[in-house]
């Protein structure tokens, strides 16, 4: 059974940076689309990055040229350099991936801004 772990989150202040990890583990095989969603307090969870196994990536539009997604696909594992962030980029980040028909994902790593 695949599990996706999340690491990287924490609490820090507007303009920071954070790196968020996500390693799948429990399965051979690699996975043809990983990504990062988020749910900020209170609202819905939405898109923040993805990256297909192609290397073709994309953002949402609130956090572009501020995050970089990169993966690597051997290790089944994708990262989140999140730059100059700001009070509203706080939420709890959720990694996902995508095999076949399955999706996949993990439990979610706490990100908090502070002003």
């Amino acid at each position: 059974q695949v599990r996706l772990v999340e690491s990287g989150g924490g609490l820090v202040p507007a303009g920071g940076s954070l790196n968020l990890s996500c390693t799948a583990s429990g399965s051979a095989g690699s996975f043809y689309y990983m990504g990062w969603y988020r749910q900020p307090p209170g609202q819905q969870r939405e898109l923040v990055a993805d990256v297909r196994s192609t290397g073709a990536s994309s953002y949402a539009d609130s956090v572009k040229d501020r995050f970089t997604i990169s993966r690597e696909g051997d290790k089944n594992a994708v990262f989140l350099q999140m730059n100059n962030l700001k009070v509203e980029d706080t939420a709890v980040y959720y990694c996902t991936a995508a095999r076949a028909v399955n999706d996949y994902w993990g439990r979610g790593t706490q990100v908090t801004v502070s002003a």
